[in-house]
């Protein structure tokens, strides 16, 4: 193995361990939209122009919603992911935005009394990236971790404290049961209400490229593998909300009952079109971790 195979794995191993302190502290201490997927909208109606439209058909409408949601261009993003193992319960909050032309977004993610990680994470989320910033004690204020999603079990769905916007919609290109539950006003909107349950591995080959890499990493990971969802879309397609349900073993290799980790994520989606502030960070402020350091 190479010295530069040994840092990469050594950076991965803390990196993932920075990600990981918040939610599994969280939950156990304390005890994209991506261009090149399928849409709903014909080929003919997006060359025309039309607008977008919710389709008729309850499993169209929901495997479509993330790409007419990204033809919206840019939205602001709330983020609820609260975290259950037996007895103990932890609820993170985030808020921010995404910008899907750009394919980039930023978070700003509050982390509960108890967690390895206190006060607020902030996240820039890129298709199989994400920086983190204030991720553990021994990362200098002000610097940034970047992490691969391929080095977390999850993929970054839920290990940040938040599920990143163009992934919880991602997701739902997997679906495999729909139904309209029926109509809803949520904050003033006049919504349709889905619910079924969807599959990651399909959602991450509907969604392809580096933006199917963290749903494939879920899909590996979660030991439910039809992943319960509920879905709010307006008369266009777009999506408004959405609550999935993630689950996975607290303790390594268990499928007892006692050992499993539910983590309820919900995104609601806003202001659609309103321009979002979201930048990679500059080479200058990523934090490079030296071999075998912890940045806890």
């Amino acid at each position: 193995m190479t010295d530069q195979q040994r840092t990469g794995r050594t950076v991965g191993r803390a990196a993932r361990a920075a990600l990981l302190a918040a939610v599994l502290a969280g939950a156990a201490g304390l005890a994209g939209c991506s261009p090149d997927g399928a849409g709903s909208a014909s080929a003919d109606q997006q060359a025309s122009g039309a607008p977008d439209q919710l389709a008729a058909d309850p499993l169209t409408a929901v495997r479509g919603t993330a790409d007419i949601t990204g033809r919206s261009g840019s939205a602001h993003a709330a983020t609820e992911l609260v975290t259950e193992s037996a007895d103990k319960k932890a609820v993170f909050t985030g808020a921010g935005g995404y910008d899907y032309v750009k394919r980039i977004g930023r978070l700003e993610v509050q982390v509960p009394p108890g967690a390895a990680t206190t006060g607020k994470i902030v996240e820039v989320l890129l298709p199989g990236t994400v920086y983190l910033q204030n991720s553990g004690a021994k990362v200098p204020e002000g610097k940034w971790v970047k992490l691969d999603v391929r080095q977390l079990p999850d993929g970054n769905l839920v290990s940040g404290g938040a599920t990143d916007p163009a992934s919880a919609a991602g997701a739902l290109r997997g679906a495999q049961k729909a139904e309209l539950v029926g109509p809803e006003t949520v904050d003033g909107v006049a919504l349709k209400h889905f619910r079924g349950t969807l599959d990651l591995a399909k959602a991450a080959d509907a969604t392809g490229g580096r933006g199917g890499d963290g749903l494939r990493m879920g899909a590996q990971t979660f030991t439910v593998k039809e992943v319960p969802y509920d879905a709010w879309l307006d008369e266009q397609g777009r999506l408004h909300k959405v609550v999935e349900v993630f689950t996975f073993a607290g303790v390594a290799g268990s499928k007892e009952a006692k050992d499993q980790v539910k983590v309820v994520s919900t995104t609601t989606l806003s202001d659609f079109g309103t321009p979002v502030e979201a930048a990679e960070p500059a080479a200058a402020d990523i934090y490079a971790m030296k071999p075998g350091e912890s940045p806890k």
